[in-house]
């Protein structure tokens, strides 16, 4: 992993804050990384811990910037990390008499709500492409109800009998419709399940 490191301290409000500013770099990953300290100097040693430990945070997104505030008030050290990444601010603050154990404490934190909010998220995903699923479904059952074929034949005024041999000239069809020539009405000759018999579909008088 590449690593390049700003050095630079600045005074930032009044003479006990301290700036560091770091850019890691991990391929095409990046994370920077703000470090403040108030009443509390920065050393080598804290921007190196910092640093490695937010390598549980970087992990989890493509670009991201870390803005590190270590304080000191009364016996407590006080840590506060605030990520920013793809539009999303996660924030913990805790304190310890120890300053390493305070920032230990953030990053546990922090990792608890990135794997929360990326779990709802992906029930999210996974929630909405079911239900364009569903409405792909219906859809295609909307279509499957349309009439896309129309045909047409001559009728002609034949009886039962003559309709069941020429369906049975016809294996591809099901039915036959036809005038009945003893009523004058329009017939249907239909196929049976049975593959062997046919039925008479008449309108009432």
């Amino acid at each position: 992993m590449a690593k390049t490191v700003e050095k630079k301290q600045k005074n930032i409000y009044n003479e006990n804050i301290k700036t560091k500013t770091a850019k890691k770099e991990k391929g095409a990953i990046f994370m920077k990384i703000k470090i403040t300290g108030k009443e509390l100097k920065i050393t080598e040693a804290i921007n190196d811990y910092v640093e490695k430990k937010l390598d549980r945070i970087d992990k989890y997104f493509d670009e991201a910037e870390a803005d590190v505030t270590l304080r000191t008030e009364k016996n407590a050290q006080i840590a506060e990390i605030c990520v920013i990444a793809n539009g999303e601010k996660f924030r913990a603050v805790t304190e310890d008499k120890d300053l390493y154990a305070s920032i230990d404490k953030d990053i546990d934190i922090l990792e608890g709500q990135i794997r929360k909010a990326k779990t709802k998220k992906e029930k999210m995903m996974r929630e909405g492409t079911i239900r364009n699923m569903e409405v792909e479904k219906d859809h295609v059952a909307e279509i499957s109800n349309e009439i896309v074929k129309t045909s047409y034949y001559e009728i002609k005024p034949i009886s039962p009998e003559d309709a069941v041999l020429k369906l049975q000239e016809m294996p591809t069809h099901n039915f036959i419709t036809f005038i009945n020539i003893e009523t004058g009405k329009v017939n249907v000759i239909h196929k049976l399940k049975d593959g062997r018999n046919y039925g008479l579909i008449e309108p009432e008088a």
